[in-house]
């Protein structure tokens, strides 16, 4: 879609009822007739932007802002202040998410500066995004790899995003890689790693106990924890917010495709796939109800029955077990998994950042295949810094009104 030419954008704060809703219901319009698109549950749309329902929001703070081109909404945007971010890295980053444009550059300008007004009144010095709302979810504008959908919980959005951000003033700050590997037939290298590793070490592999589910959450978290700590941009989750996203898993996790890797009953490991519920989700069209009647919630019931991909979301090894094989092994048996559940083609794993040298060599030994890139942006809030063009005089007024909206 694109401008309508000779009106002018206007930005207003989302404040009201009727405005979430118009935040909400853009991008159904928006990739109305794109056929790669996979339009989430709006029930989930509606979780990420509770106060009451997401973590997040007990310790961060949200402002949401639509831009209108004549009377009709053209794009929207999230500004994100995340204070424990902020803790962990002793730095004042702002963020932003929830990105949706249409192809029109003076539409992302005005709602890129209405984030960065809203950022500035908290004292925060820079924004990075897209990013909802923490680097633990959804993160990155897909900027190739396009053609083929998005696995579950990965984003999506038109290869002109990049041009519209770029045109906002904002520059690359990371890559994120996407890979895939084919699962239809194991490397015989690889299993005679796995059994010398999992014997000379004397580690345990096993799927996670759903009866156990509270205190299997705590041996992943601890992995998760310690794992990825020194990540660039890694936040450990809080337990709220650790727990929220795990219950979330547990409706659609299949339990064989989570591991842990224990040495003398201790955690050291963990991997995690997910079935692909984006092959699913189109039949749903966004709605688990309709007037009431569970009409969506059957149809996606029975897609689900029909899902034969996976993404691999996790695989971590806590630092005093690295280098002993043990990344290897876990994905051996992630492998074997896929493969004894029914599962076909090729597994999506990541994201990894592009400057991960280990992983990278490790993945590609592995004979994966970068396949797809999602790009974090940034610009400098402090006063004299970076150089944008400013939104015409007109969007620049109605701008004035935009500085007070939260979620």
């Amino acid at each position: 879609m694109t401008r309508t030419i000779g009106t002018a954008v206007r930005v207003e704060a989302v404040r009201r009822r009727t405005q979430r809703r118009r935040f909400i219901e853009f991008p159904y319009r928006l990739y109305r007739d794109d056929p790669v698109h996979v339009p989430p549950l709006r029930r989930d749309c509606r979780r990420l932007l509770s106060r009451r329902r997401n973590p997040f929001f007990e310790y961060g703070e949200v402002g949401l802002f639509l831009a209108y081109r004549g009377g009709r909404v053209a794009g929207r945007i999230a500004a994100v202040h995340n204070p424990r971010h902020n803790a962990v890295h002793g730095v004042r980053d702002g963020f932003f998410g929830q990105f949706e444009c249409e192809d029109d550059p003076d539409a992302a300008v005005a709602l890129v500066r209405a984030a960065e007004r809203w950022l500035r009144g908290r004292g925060l010095t820079s924004i990075v995004g897209p990013v909802n709302f923490t680097t633990n979810a959804e993160c990155g504008v897909l900027v190739d790899g396009f053609g083929t959908p998005p696995r579950v919980q990965m984003p999506y959005n038109p290869p002109y995003y990049e041009a519209l951000l770029r045109h906002g003033g904002l520059s690359k700050v990371k890559d994120l890689w996407a890979w895939e590997r084919d699962i239809s037939a194991l490397d015989a290298r690889l299993l005679h790693v796995a059994e010398h590793v999992q014997d000379r070490h004397e580690i345990t592999v096993r799927s996670v106990d759903l009866g156990r589910f509270e205190s299997e959450l705590v041996r992943i978290k601890y992995v998760y924890d310690t794992a990825w700590e020194r990540n660039w941009g890694f936040v450990p989750m809080t337990d709220a917010e650790f727990t929220a996203q795990s219950r979330e898993f547990r409706k659609i996790c299949d339990p064989s495709l989570v591991l842990l890797a224990e040495a003398g009953g201790e955690p050291v490991g963990v991997a995690f796939a997910l079935p692909d519920l984006n092959q699913a989700l189109p039949a749903a069209r966004g709605r688990l109800t309709t007037m009431g009647v569970p009409i969506g919630m059957v149809r996606l019931a029975r897609a689900i029955r029909r899902i034969d991909r996976a993404r691999g979301v996790l695989l971590g090894v806590v630092p005093e077990y690295r280098n002993r094989g043990i990344e290897a092994l876990l994905y051996v048996r992630i492998q074997q998994a896929l493969r004894n559940g029914g599962y076909r083609g090729a597994i999506e794993l990541g994201w990894t950042l592009e400057d991960n040298k280990p992983i990278v060599r490790s993945l590609t030994a592995l004979g994966c295949r970068h396949t797809k890139t999602y790009r974090l942006f940034r610009r400098d809030l402090t006063a004299g810094t970076g150089e944008a063009p400013a939104a015409s005089p007109a969007t620049a007024v109605l701008l004035e009104t935009a500085d007070r909206g939260s979620a």
